[in-house]
């Protein structure tokens, strides 16, 4: 197994320029990184904290018997998960497959075209880090190479049913670990495409059986996202290139997602194929983000059938970072398929997330121009 000092020497050969444009190239520079800068180098005594200061001090500094604050949400769980690697799991999109079971457990949901036909049909891969948790999730379907490029970022097992030969060169690559197919099937009135779930407690059984290691292993990357404590959260109304946007419109005709800004609860409400998408195991509640995330790539297209890839590796392009009923434009840069994707703002900086589960849709660049924010 490859060793650490080997994945820093990967992601330093293979880091990211920022550019502007989506999809751009990366070979001439490296993308920046996060600073701490001090407020000042006045060596006198400083005024003692107001009020406000002491209780957002409190709160940064507070702590939970048993419990820890997660990597992918930073929602407080049980701390027997911190090492815990998650999982990514391929749920099918097509409207025969609803409705989806167990999602709104999903800790960060990505949406993606999955072909070229069947009017650019997306699938979702979604990430659970408490997957002992499971009761049911699905259906699943296949996988396909771009997944394999993002699913290393997190160190996550993929479960997929399957896949075209597209994937065999990633399923190469030793940091890739997956499950594919054997999973509980379950009646349910349709075609058999449609009728297979990963139940309660096969996770465990089935990387137990692949020798997988349930802990983070030497391929992980360290946390992936930064997060805004609760007591002081992300304000995008603060930005200067900040724009109001309560509907996220995405240019997916299949299955016309959307999402809704719901002010009550601060999340952004997910419904497609005209309804709201809800869980029959979450008492039928729509599912919800508080963060949402938009990334614009190039695809290249394998052949006639559909199949393709987001150009996604050792490149960069555009996006937008979205919560709170605000947007602001972003731009992307990721390099090795292990290295997390960063998301910075106009000046330079990388963003930051609020306290909750995540939204992130792969957009090809070609009908990126149809995406509405309002």
């Amino acid at each position: 197994m490859k060793k650490k000092t080997l994945l820093l020497f990967l992601s330093a050969a293979l880091a990211c320029t920022m550019l502007t444009g989506c999809g751009g190239s990366s070979d001439d520079a490296a993308a920046p990184t996060v600073t701490d800068v001090s407020e000042g180098e006045n060596t006198e005594e400083a005024d003692e904290p107001t009020d406000a200061a002491e209780e957002e001090a409190s709160a940064e500094e507070e702590t939970r018997e048993g419990m820890y604050r997660s990597e992918l949400t930073n929602e407080w769980i049980d701390e027997s998960l911190q090492n815990q690697r998650p999982v990514a799991i391929m749920v099918d999109n097509e409207k025969t497959a609803l409705p989806h079971y167990g999602l709104n457990d999903a800790d960060i949901v990505y949406e993606m075209m999955n072909s070229t036909a069947n009017g650019e049909i997306t699938r979702f891969m979604a990430l659970f880090k408490d997957w002992g948790s499971i009761k049911q999730v699905g259906s699943i379907r296949s996988v396909r190479p771009t997944n394999f490029m993002i699913a290393p970022e997190y160190n996550a097992v993929v479960i997929h049913d399957g896949g075209p030969f597209y994937i065999d060169a990633y399923l190469k690559n030793p940091w890739v670990e997956h499950l594919s197919g054997g999973f509980a099937r379950i009646k349910n009135g349709k075609p058999r495409e449609f009728t297979e779930y990963v139940t309660t407690g096969e996770v465990e059984k089935r990387m137990k059986a692949a020798g997988y290691s349930t802990e983070y292993n030497d391929y992980a990357q360290g946390n992936h996202w930064l997060f805004a404590s609760e007591s002081n959260p992300v304000d995008l109304s603060e930005a200067a290139d900040s724009k109001d946007c309560t509907l996220v419109d995405l240019p997916f005709d299949h299955n016309g997602s959307q999402l809704d800004y719901d002010a009550a609860s601060n999340t952004y409400l997910y419904s497609e194929y005209g309804a709201k998408h809800v869980d029959p195991l979450d008492d039928n509640k729509q599912m919800a983000f508080t963060n949402v995330i938009l990334q614009c790539a190039p695809v290249t297209q394998y052949d006639a059938n559909g199949y393709m890839q987001f150009n996604i590796l050792n490149s960069t392009g555009e996006g937008y970072y979205i919560t709170g009923g605000k947007a602001i434009p972003v731009t992307w840069s990721k390099g090795h398929d292990m290295s997390p994707t960063k998301f910075y703002k106009e000046d330079g900086t990388e963003i930051t997330l609020n306290t909750g589960k995540t939204y992130i849709a792969l957009v090809r660049d070609s009908r990126w121009s149809e995406l509405v924010l309002k």
